[in-house]
């Protein structure tokens, strides 16, 4: 199968991209680059077509999507603390370039699976968090995840199969500070023998997702019959951003007490994902445990690999 990945040297988009040229497929990449790496790819740049390019160039976009059988929309800025000053660019870049790409699937036919955001929900009314639940986003950069999913509503009503990945906090090799970023800085102080800083007073929890496991919840929806949806990408657990920073010093061994910082601007409270629905849709569960990976990653000193 052709396949495009766009934002394919990112975190996320390269084990995309890794995993499809695994299996055989032909991959095009198109990154601008902004915040992708060549790195990422460099075990299979050599099987690709690597474009580097914008979503916002629809001719460029369409040179590469006309003969594809599906897309994996990827590309995104993805900062919430940059959103608030570029919240103009955020728009331009998230939702003007997704409707290059539905405009262009509606065209030719192809299926788009994209990433979208648990960040959609804002602080939620309940836990764990249905898709049906309330959108209510607090920060610029989820306005934009809204706002993209109104447009996949929008143009599967023309026909466009298209599936939205609410992705909870992905975490795993290669993860920039966009993606589940506290974990990254936490194992990034132990290495250096430094207690892990939080931001606030540590009692907000999240639910993280391994990034293999995400990678499976893309393949899996642009495998499966399903022509439009929305579906959490967690694991239904969650952990305090505290008791994970006591996890990783107790894995290190080392005798350190957190420390704490200021609360970071648009930070929701609580995110933990009812993963009810894609199982019973595509069949897809996690299967990778957190504090699993964390005591591997600093048992055998890889955490200058993460």
């Amino acid at each position: 199968m052709k396949y495009v990945v766009t934002g394919g040297a990112g975190f996320i988009g390269s084990h995309i991209t890794k995993k499809l040229v695994e299996r055989g497929d032909v991959i095009t990449v198109i990154d601008n680059m902004n915040t992708g790496k060549k790195k990422n790819l460099e075990l299979v740049i050599d099987k690709i077509n690597f474009v580097k390019g914008d979503i916002l160039d629809i001719d460029l976009l369409e040179d590469i999507t006309k003969d594809a059988d599906g897309v994996f929309h990827q590309a995104a800025l993805a900062s919430v603390q940059d959103s608030f000053d570029e919240s103009d660019k955020y728009h331009n870049v998230n939702v003007n370039g997704t409707e290059n790409i539905l405009k262009l699937s509606k065209k030719y036919g192809f299926k788009v699976v994209y990433a979208s955001s648990s960040s959609v929900y804002g602080n939620p009314i309940r836990i764990p968090i249905k898709e049906s639940d309330g959108k209510n986003p607090i920060n610029p950069y989820a306005e934009t995840k809204l706002k993209k999913e109104e447009l996949a509503i929008k143009y599967s009503k023309m026909g466009v199969s298209v599936i939205g990945l609410r992705y909870f906090n992905v975490f795993g090799k290669g993860q920039s500070k966009e993606y589940a970023g506290v974990l990254k800085l936490f194992l990034g102080r132990i290495r250096d023998k430094l207690p892990p800083k939080i931001n606030g007073d540590g009692t907000q929890f999240r639910d993280f997702v391994y990034v293999e496991d995400v990678v499976n919840a893309n393949i899996m929806s642009m495998n499966c019959d399903v022509n439009h949806a929305f579906f959490n990408v967690g694991t239904n657990t969650s952990i305090t951003i505290l008791d994970l920073a006591k996890t990783i010093i107790k894995s290190s061994g080392l005798n350190l007490e957190p420390v704490f910082g200021p609360a970071l601007k648009g930070d929701v409270q609580k995110t933990t994902a009812n993963i009810d629905l894609i199982k019973e849709k595509i069949g897809w569960k996690p299967t990778i445990v957190l504090e699993e990976w964390i005591n591997e990653i600093i048992s055998t000193n890889k955490i200058d690999e993460i």
